[in-house]
């Protein structure tokens, strides 16, 4: 993964005010996961990121995408 993929994960849940533990739940995976995807010491499987988009409001694609606008 990027530094683009674990910030945009980072900077999302950060802007929906949700802790790692709020965003394992919503994406139904575990905090362990979300905080090593978030550090760049997990690499997520494809339904891993799916969830994590899914959870976050965005489409999969815009987790990579280092001109990912935050909408508030």
């Amino acid at each position: 993964m990027s530094a683009t993929f674990e910030g945009n994960i980072r900077r999302l849940r950060e802007l929906k005010a949700l802790s790692q533990r709020d965003l394992a739940a919503l994406a139904g995976i575990s905090v362990t996961t979300v905080n090593r995807v978030e550090t760049g010491l997990r690499h997520p499987i494809p339904s891993t990121v799916r969830k994590l988009a899914q959870a976050l409001g965005v489409n999969p694609g815009d987790l990579f995408n280092d001109q990912l606008r935050l909408m508030e």
